[in-house]
């Protein structure tokens, strides 16, 4: 296809522009052949005609298609061009902010003048082992490339990194250099790559100055070689250095400053060390103060020296070298200080004691006057004579900074000299990678001889990466067969042999320097007469006599020829080197003492760089007698050599290049300068890449690749099983042109503008097939539209006809009931009116008849009141007559008979007188008294019925009589009420006519007061309204504010219980903090000791003749043992050898701070010895009262106190024959202190073991006793039969007397039982003293072992030891005696305190048993019993064995316990068929048989021996999955059996009874719990990494790499560097390799029996770590970053989540650990655009750190073209949002974190006694008890 058919409609093309230097336009309408002029429309929509070149007529570039743009590298663009470079790197720089970009093989950096996060060391570890072109271009794939090289193909590698001052060249190459430093590790302890990277600090103070382009800018050129050994670790590294500015120690220009160091030792100037140098500020020198800026802003130039000698220290430069560095330092300073007095024109002097000088002269150690002398004069020499010759001020200056920039490269080449001395490799070095970092192409507006030399030395390095590149594209073509044209490139070998060349510019320059009156305007016409008009690469400018022109590779440079010379020559007065030479400063001399013996080319550079004198190809070698002449040399020449020893070193290796660019000179963060970044491409061979590569085919695809892509544009019967022959077929019918493309042997190459053509073709059937779908579906949507909208208007018609039908229905029926409504309302208005005039009528009827009623009422009222009133008075009239008349009447009656008694008393006083009278009658007196007294008695009654009569008739006139009277004053009351009324009625009418003249006044009143009231009314009733309103606001207000309270209420409450739950949060993660925190250390602990035994096996097999007395064994064991036996006490003999086995050699020399640490935790230790003693004795004392108190008894009988005195005398008879041999054993011992005392065979020995035999032996005999007499007491009580009835004591001994032989039964049953108790108390107390006299002597023989091992050890050490160091093995000794002895006390006590519980515990279970059997055999013992069974013969049934879930070993057989059960036993083999965790089961069983022996030296021996059996089997198969699981799960199990069996409650929970009896009963295992709980966490970490290991490799492949779902995404052009497939091969990883290893991670652990719990968290760890490395990858991968992958994460994800479930496992925090990893791929599929879309995704990727999200979104790239990029001003919107959001800065996930373990209590509900050992396990020696 001709490229005049993509100049199309629509098409984008790049045309010049003066500001941008390209911009962008559009095609308005085709091209056509002949057209002098495209139609052209700007990005900002101004049209604008382009004028071809009538000549060359040619075409503007084209545009690539936005979906290339982007691309990490720029060798995948279609069309290949500066406006394609530039704009690729400026929308990645700018839009993406990424700095770095691939161009082919080099690797373009662009300057950011910003601190970016993607240089830690998570970024190392994610690109270690990567291919190049599998991540994003980063100065790391770089150097991962050279490392992987070098290693594969075993040939030396070179990064080359170059560019313009202040383009990042010193930051690049310490990048480098730190990722070799951090991947490949030290080969030795002297952390070699922490001093290859110590040398920046030291080398930027003497070689970094501040300029106007950079702050940090190196003046100098450097070659570092990085060595490696035959494992490719570091071993050392050597320094090559070019080109040192020297000028910049006397001169700086505007804002420039002078090299660091010295504005670093003005800053320091305060120290006391730096008092002698006599310094001050940097303005007061003159070497420092002519730049006028001595500050650089964000430097602290005295911490940068706390750095710089830091970094001295380091590399081995000594504190008084360091000083005397500074003492040279200042004396350059205060040498830059002397002044010159002119005497006359050409003369001068040294003012008199002038101080710069003198203190110049003091620090030197030179003296005054010679110094002073020298820099007036010089020594002229001819042929004849010598004479001196005074100089001229302006000669004295600058012989004076002559000497000073001397004095500074000296010192800089002895600096360097040093650095590398220390960075000398002590092996030999295998291969070695090269960095160098040297300055770019420069070009100024006055170029002298230092931009001569750099951009000769460019030139140089042109042409070697020309060759490289045209080498590489060779040899690719070559590798896929295909035909090689050559490709003309830009040579540029003329321009080298203008400057190098015989009689080139370098060699006339030489000539020139050599001539007497050599000058630089002789120089100049020389050069004029030689090249000018002869050589195309050479000019000379029309204005200048003085200056040359040459053509580079990037840019015609103009050069002035002043100077040139006199920098070639580099001159310095001999006679002030000698003055130096003799200085009685010891450095001094140094910098000068080898200067004539520098026989190296690089010894004197331009400017003074004094490089190192090794090479790396051709060492130079000596020649006697030409010293004097290598040192004359110009600095031209030796620069040219050392330039050529350079090349042969880079060409010897495989370079790599980094370009760097400085994208704008003001150093702004991401602005780029299209003029600068263009100037600088072109100078740097970026361009010259691209051109080679468009050249050819740059386009390359694989097979695979290409149909992946193309798949589209291929018919179903174009698709054949070959995949090549397919894409050939396609091709033919595609490109009718076959000279665009080339099928190789696995990729297509294609040419320039090809791709692009194909993508159009693709975008264009993609577009049409769009659009036919877009066409499909739309006008199916139509259609629905149509028919929605019919059938809506359908119903709406019917919905308003009815509703206009109901309307009318609605009328009719409106109108009748009007009708009806009316009809009743006029009835209702008639029949009201009716009604109301009836009812008024009869209303005035009624009243009218009330009223006549009423009155005929009063008068008939009048009448009878009348009629009443007439009765009643003349009632009383009637009766007051009637009283008056009886009264009368009555009162004559008195008067009368008053009379006629006064006359009847005067008679009858005048009888009585007469005695007579009383004679007679007192004659019949009784019978008259008798007739009288019934006479008056009768009367009496008539009396009382006449009182009678008269009271009822006196209460009848009574009556009356009130009743009269009381109408009587009714009547007067009338009359005067009747007076009273008519008074009233004349007061009344007065009162009237009164109150008529009131009411006058009153009516007037109320007038006022009704005015005055309306207004009161008026008021209030506005009162009342505003305080409503009032009362209104104020219950707003009030609801208001407690609609607040309650919403602060509300809120105090939920920000309480926030603060609660994040105060949990804070504390669960504080715990897990410390967890994670104690578990690393745990980790760091495990590696250290893995690191010791690693050193101690090497030291074991480096040395091959043991010493004499001492005797190897396994350190491991040694060391493992000390570590976790909590005693000094050693448990067996042939542990002693272990002990001895610490060599002297080992002793490092005695910390003073560490000794007097231990010193005092010595003090501490003996006083806590002290109080520990105490204790002990009080609980001996406790238990002898104990044992007093046990041993009183009461009184016996006579037959039982002489059979206890007999059996005492027998016992103290046999305690007096063994302490007579417990002291004849320990006089042995005394008398015989030799190591041969303890050894078998020895008297002593032989003692011993007599003396333990016969004691075992007595024991075992007393045991069986008492065994005979239990059986014996046990047959009887089961002999007696249980009697129902209770007995009383009373009755008992009734029947007892009446039984036969009574006497000798109770006396036998008497005596059996005191025997019983007896027997038992002899036994106890027999028993108790074997034991302890046991217990002693073991005691006094383990004392003595130990100290005789002691002795020994100590005579040792100290016999090997020097006199000076004895005495600290001395004092080391003392303390580990000290602590011995106070753990020894410590156990002491433990066992005292078990001995007491144990014997109270013994004490009050005979005491129940004893009880129990008395009562027992009083209750069930019947007299016929007793009488009839007689005591037979006492036999021992043999019962049926009930095993104790305990399994008993000798100790002798605990090394092939240990052995069998963990050394040998394989998981896949014997393992399989186990029950889960029995190797935990058996351990601990053993563990309780020696708890129940309560043997403690068994149980720690045996824990000890487990624990480091456990360990050398991980040591030894730590790589093995179902190994490290299998431990982990029997770890786990043995841990929670020690827990379960402990005896605590709080595991006893959960235990049957039988499980209870099982506890533990003589020892607390709880330190050995938390050592097996560090060993398990210490397992777990190692599982944590095996897997890792195993699933690293498939992580990135199956989850990111592989489309699980096909077709979706799609692929792009690569470019050169090849990118991983995402087509599944054979060997790729897919997604179902990684749940299958997951399933068998899983069914592993289950078939080990592991924890539930446990497995949660390994699968947590597991679900991390694939969600971390597939985050961490998609960070820091482009191509990755799309819709589709994100779709293709999302699936991925979803099948990890259903594996969960499948599992039972969504509990188990796994899910939670991919949500970091899901809303990455949430990310790269929401829509990207508005601020909704802003803030959905700042709501949604809270996991997401605002790096991340910003990544992400940079680093986002369409596929395909219907996808659109992400704006810039969407990411800012996003960062704005995000601006207050607290996370981490770090940009990747930590894929090594650990979760911290724990281990939950999980009880075994298995029987101990039930557990079957198979013989397959080979534990025949052990036995069930």
């Amino acid at each position: 296809m001709a490229a005049s058919e993509l100049y199309t409609k629509y098409a984008r093309v790049w045309i010049p522009d003066p500001e941008e230097v390209w911009k962008s336009a559009e095609l308005l309408k085709d091209y056509k052949p002949g057209d002098k002029v495209l139609q052209l429309r700007l990005e900002e929509g101004k049209d604008l005609e382009y004028c071809l070149d009538p000549k060359t007529k040619e075409l503007p570039p084209l545009r690539n298609p936005d979906i290339l743009v982007g691309e990490n590298d720029l060798t995948a663009l279609s069309y290949l061009h500066e406006p394609a470079v530039l704009h690729n790197l400026k929308v990645r720089f700018i839009d993406s902010k990424l700095i770095y970009t691939y161009c082919g093989i080099v690797l373009v950096a662009i300057n950011p003048y910003e601190q970016l996060p993607i240089y830690g060391e998570d970024i190392i570890n994610a690109y270690s082992g990567q291919n190049m072109g599998d991540m994003d271009p980063h100065i790391f794939a770089v150097a991962e490339e050279a490392y992987k090289q070098m290693a594969r193909d075993e040939r030396n590698q070179s990064i080359i990194v170059s560019g313009e001052s202040g383009a990042g060249k010193t930051v690049s190459a310490k990048y480098a250099m730190r990722y070799f430093a951090t991947v490949s590790g030290s080969a030795s302890e002297a952390n070699v790559e922490e001093k290859v990277l110590a040398s920046n600090p030291i080398m930027e103070s003497i070689g970094n100055a501040k300029t106007t382009r950079n702050d940090n800018s190196s003046r100098f050129g450097k070659y570092i070689e990085i060595g490696f050994d035959k494992r490719y670790r570091i071993i050392g590294a050597n320094m090559r250095t070019y080109l040192l500015e020297k000028s910049r120690v006397v001169f700086q220009a505007e804002e420039e400053r002078n090299y660091h160091i010295f504005y670093q030792l003005c800053a320091s100037a305060a120290l006391p060390e730096f008092k002698t140098l006599r310094l001050g500020n940097a303005n007061y020198f003159h070497y420092t103060k002519q730049g006028g800026s001595p500050v650089i802003d964000g430097v602290d130039d005295a911490k940068e020296m706390v750095n710089t000698r830091q970094a001295c220290t380091l590399l081995g430069i000594s504190d008084s070298y360091q000083m005397g560095i500074f003492r040279i330092l200042a004396g350059i300073l205060h040498l830059g200080n002397v002044e010159f007095v002119s005497r006359d024109s050409d003369s001068c002097t040294v003012p008199p004691k002038h101080e710069p000088l003198i203190i110049f002269c003091d620090l030197m150690g030179v003296e005054y006057e010679e110094m002073a002398h020298w820099l007036c004069h010089r020594k002229l020499a001819t042929a004849t004579e010598t004479y001196i010759k005074p100089i001229s001020k302006l000669h004295a200056i600058n012989a004076r900074d002559a000497l000073a920039k001397h004095i500074y490269a000296n010192l800089f080449n002895w600096i360097v000299d040093h650095v590398n001395k220390a960075l000398h490799a002590t092996v030999k070095q295998h291969s070695f990678i090269g960095v160098l970092d040297i300055y770019g192409f420069e070009t100024f507006e006055i170029n002298s001889f230092e931009q001569f030399c750099i951009n000769y030395a460019n030139e140089k390095l042109q042409q070697q990466f020309n060759m490289h590149v045209f080498k590489l594209e060779q040899e690719e073509y070559m590798k896929e067969q295909i035909p090689w044209t050559l490709i003309d490139f830009y040579d540029n070998q003329p321009c080298i042999n203008l400057i190098e060349a015989k009689m080139g510019v370098l060699d006339l320059l030489d000539e020139e320097c050599k001539m007497p009156k050599g000058s630089d305007d002789s120089w100049a016409q020389k050069l004029y007469n030689t090249h000018l008009n002869k050589c195309t690469l050479f000019e000379k400018p029309r204005l200048s006599n003085k200056a040359f022109i040459i053509k580079h590779f990037a840019d015609k440079v103009e050069y002035q020829c002043e100077g040139f010379l006199e920098k070639n020559k580099d001159t310095v007065y001999e006679e002030q080197i000698k003055v130096l030479k003799s200085s009685k400063f010891k450095l001094l001399p140094e910098l000068f003492q080898d200067e004539e013996k520098v026989l190296s080319p690089t010894s004197a550079t331009p400017s003074g760089r004094v490089p190192l004198s090794r090479t790396a190809v051709k060492p130079a070698k000596a020649r006697p007698g030409q010293a004097s002449k290598e040192h004359k040399k110009t600095v031209g020449h030796q620069f040219r050599n050392s330039l050529h020893l350079l090349m042969e070193t880079l060409n010897a290796t495989t370079p790599h290049y980094v370009r760097c660019i400085k994208p704008n000179d003001f150093k702004f963060p991401f602005t780029f300068d299209e003029k600068r970044a263009v100037q600088q491409l072109r100078a740097c061979g970026v361009l010259e890449t691209i051109r080679i590569s468009a050249a050819g085919f740059p386009s390359r695809w694989t097979y695979q690749e290409f149909f992946s892509r193309y798949r589209v544009l291929m018919k179903q019967r174009d698709v054949l099983g070959d995949r090549k022959q397919t894409c050939k077929n396609v091709l033919e019918k595609l490109i009718q042109d076959k000279d665009k493309y080339q099928f190789g042997k696995t990729k297509i190459f294609f040419r320039a503008g090809q791709v692009a053509y194909l993508e159009k073709i693709r975008a264009d059937k993609l577009r049409a097939a769009c659009i036919r779908i877009q066409k499909t579906i739309r006008g199916w949507l139509m259609r629905k539209k149509y028919m929605r909208m019919r059938k809506a208007a359908i119903t709406i018609q019917r919905h308003v006809r009815g509703y206009q039908a109901r309307c009318y229905a609605k009328f009719l029926r409106r109108t009748r009931a009007a009708i009806t409504i009316q009809k009743f309302q006029r009835m209702y208005v008639v029949r009201k009116r009716y009604q109301r005039m009836r009812a008024t009528t009869i209303a005035l009827q009624a009243l009218l008849r009330g009223y006549m009623v009423r009155n005929k009422y009063q008068m008939m009222l009048r009448e009878h009141k009348t009629v009443i009133i007439q009765k009643h008075v003349r009632g009383w009239l009637a009766r007051l007559h009637y009283r008056r008349i009886l009264k009368a009447i009555v009162y004559l009656q008195c008067c009368y008979r008053r009379m006629m008694a006064k006359r009847e008393l005067k008679k009858l006083k005048i009888e009585a007188r007469s005695v007579e009278r009383y004679k007679k009658l007192h004659i019949g007196l009784e019978n008259k008294i008798m007739q009288l007294q019934r006479k008056i008695d009768e009367q009496n009654k008539e009396y009382k019925s006449l009182l009678e009569k008269m009271s009822n008739l006196e209460i009848t006139y009574s009556t009356e009589t009130e009743k009269l009277r009381n109408d009587v004053e009714r009547l007067r009351m009338s009359e005067e009420e009747a007076k009273n009324a008519t008074n009233r009625v004349i007061s009344l009418q007065e009162e009237i006519a009164k109150l008529r003249k009131e009411l006058h006044q009153t009516q007037s009143e109320k007038k006022t007061i009704e005015e005055w009231a309306d207004k009161y009314k008026h008021d209030t009733e506005q009162l009342v309204s505003e305080l409503k309103e009032q009362n209104t606001l104020l219950k707003t207000e009030k609801e208001e504010l407690n609609r607040r309270i309650h919403d602060q209420a509300r809120e105090i409450t939920e920000s309480m219980e926030r603060k609660l739950v994040e105060e949990t949060k804070q504390l669960e993660l504080d715990l897990n903090d410390e967890r994670l925190r104690y578990q690393n250390l745990l980790n760091e602990f495990s590696r250290l000791e893995e690191r010791y035994d690693d050193l101690k096996d090497e030291m074991n097999l480096m040395v091959s003749i043991p010493k004499p007395g001492h005797k190897r064994t396994d350190s491991t064991h040694s060391s493992n043992e000390s570590e976790y036996t909590f005693s000094s006490e050693i448990t067996e003999a042939e542990d002693l050898p272990v002990r001895m086995e610490e060599p002297s050699e080992k002793k490092a020399p005695l910390d003073m701070s560490l000794f007097l640490k231990l010193q005092k935790r010595v003090t501490e230790l003996e006083q806590e010895k002290q109080s520990l003693q105490d204790e002990l004795d009080r609980k001996e004392e406790q238990a002898l009262r104990a044992k007093a108190k046990e041993e009183e008894r009461p009184p016996m009988r006579g037959a039982e106190l002489e059979y206890e005195s007999l059996k005492r005398q027998e016992l103290e008879s046999e305690n007096k024959k063994l302490k007579n041999e417990l002291n004849e054993l320990q006089k042995a011992l005394t008398e015989t202190r030799a190591p041969e005392v303890t050894a078998p065979g020895a008297p002593a020995y032989r003692v011993l073991l007599d003396q333990l035999t016969s004691v075992s032996e007595e024991l075992e005999v007393r045991k069986e006793e008492v065994l005979i007499l239990r059986s014996q007491l046990v047959s009887q009580k089961e002999a007696i039969q249980p009697k129902n009835t209770m007995t009383d004591a009373t009755l008992l001994l009734e029947d007892v007397q009446k039984m036969k032989d009574k006497g000798e039964i109770a006396q036998a049953y008497i005596g059996l039982k005191e025997t019983n108790r007896l027997l038992e108390s002899q036994l106890q107390s027999q028993k108790k003293s074997h034991e302890n006299e046991l217990e002693s002597l073991r005691g006094e023989i383990q004392s003595l072992k130990e100290e005789n091992n002691r002795q020994q050890q100590l005579l040792a050490q100290n016999l090997q030891l020097p006199p000076e160091a004895r005495i600290e093995a001395s004092l080391q000794h003392e303390i580990t005696r000290l602590t011995n002895e106070n753990l020894d006390l410590m156990e002491q006590l433990e066992k005292q305190d078990k001995t007491v519980r144990k014997l109270k515990k013994q004490l009050k279970v005979f005491a129940k048993k004893i009880g129990e059997l008395e009562v027992g055999q009083m209750e069930n013992i019947s007299p016929g019993q007793i009488i009839d069974e007689p005591i037979r013969p006492v036999n021992i049934p043999r019962k049926e064995k009930d095993f104790q879930g305990m399994l008993e070993y000798k100790r002798e057989d605990e090394q092939k316990l240990v052995k069998n059960l963990i050394l040998e036993l394989k998981p896949r083999g014997v393992a399989v068929n186990l029950i889960p965790g029995l190797p935990a089961y058996i351990l601990f069983m053993c563990v309780r048989h020696a708890d129940y022996l309560n043997d403690d030296q068994k149980v720690r021996s045996l824990l000890t021996s487990t624990i480091n059996g456990i360990k050398k089997v991980l040591k030894k198969r730590g790589d093995d999955f179902e190994t490290v699981s299998f431990w982990l799960s029997n770890t786990c199990r043995f841990l929670h059996c020690l827990k379960q069996y402990s005896g605590e409650e709080g595991f006893m929970k959960h235990n049957t009874p039988r499980q209870n009896e099982h506890c533990l009963t003589n020892f607390d295992l709880a330190e050995y719990r938390q050592v097996l709980s560090d060993l398990a966490i210490q397992i777990y970490q190692q599982l944590v990494r095996v897997l890792e290991n195993i699933l690293q490799p498939m992580i990135v492949s199956g989850m990111l790499e592989h489309e699980t779902i096909q077709g979706v995404s799609g692929v792009k052009p690569t470019g050169l560097r090849k990118r991983t497939s995402s087509i599944a091969d054979e060997g790729t990883y897919t997604l179902d390799s990684i749940i299958r290893q997951l399933n068998s991670f899983h069914s592993v652990m289950c078939q080990h029996g592991m924890d539930p719990e446990l497995i949660k968290q390994v699968v947590k760890q597991m679900f991390y770590i694939i969600g971390a490395v597939t985050l961490n990858n998609l960070l820091l991968r482009k191509d990755m970053c799309s819709w589709s992958k994100g779709m293709q994460i999302r699936y991925n994800v979803s099948q990890l989540e259903e594996w969960l479930r499948d599992k039972n496992l969504m509990n188990s925090g796994a899910k939670e650990t991919l949500e970091p990893l899901i809303q990455a791929a949430q990310l790269l599929q929401v829509k990207k655009k508005t601020d909704e879309d802003a803030e959905a995704i700042c709501s949604m990727c809270n996991a997401l750190t605002t790096a991340q999200i910003v990544k992400v979104l940079n680093l986002y790239t369409p596929v395909n073209e219907f996808e659109e990029r992400v704006l810039v001003s969407f990411i800012r919107t996003i960062q704005v949002r995000l601006r207050d959001r607290k996370d981490s800065p770090q940009l990747l996930m930590d894929a090594k974190h650990i979760f911290p373990v724990t281990f939950p209590f999980n009880p075994s509900s298995l029987a101990l006694e039930t557990i079957q050992i198979p013989a397959s396990l080979g534990l025949g020696f052990i036995s069930r008890v």
